[in-house]
């Protein structure tokens, strides 16, 4: 697996994301983060140590994925989902690829009566989006490749990678073998 971001870089990058929002927001306004799962939660985890603002955070899960390398129908479970109304939102996410998820998460977030809603990511990939919406905060662009580590996965493997790795096709391979024995 060829190493597109070090255990080291990823460190740097999440520094940075969480000094831009905590100059965007402030000290002393409070904010409710969100974490997309299941993808996000490496960098939530991290993030939300870094930031300076009194939090509330919670959860929702969207997949579209599901076990594939293409984004497909997309899913969204709120059951876990805290209260939003009147709040600053930050949705945090792993990687910005197509777009689909947070500009429909944006859109469900303001439709709970969400006073702002802003998203973060660890990764925008530079490719064709098919939405309008941009990450207001991202740490790294990286370019259209299939990237596992630093919590996003293929076929579940790979989460707990401490850096950001680029599969090759003998690896996809492989590990599609192995999840279908």
């Amino acid at each position: 697996m060829r190493t597109l971001l070090t255990e080291q870089e990823l460190n740097e990058g999440v520094d940075r994301l969480a000094k831009e929002i905590d100059s965007h927001y402030g000290a002393d306004r409070p904010l409710t983060l969100i974490a997309v799962m299941t993808g996000s939660l490496v960098l939530f985890a991290d993030l939300i140590r870094r930031l300076s603002m009194p939090q509330r955070i919670g959860v929702i899960q969207a997949a579209s994925y599901r076990g594939g390398m293409r984004s497909g129908e997309l899913t969204v479970d709120a059951a876990m989902l805290i209260d939003v109304a009147n709040r600053n939102v930050l949705l945090v996410d792993d990687i910005f690829d197509t777009g689909k998820t947070l500009d429909h998460l944006t859109v469900l977030i303001r439709d709970l009566g969400a006073k702002s809603v802003k998203s973060a990511v660890l990764l925008h990939k530079q490719r064709e989006h098919v939405v309008d919406l941009r990450p207001d905060f991202a740490a790294f662009q990286i370019p259209d490749e299939f990237v596992v580590g630093y919590g996003l996965d293929y076929l579940d493997m790979y989460r707990n990678l401490p850096y950001l790795g680029v599969l090759e096709p003998a690896e996809i391979q492989a590990t599609a073998d192995q999840a279908a024995s």
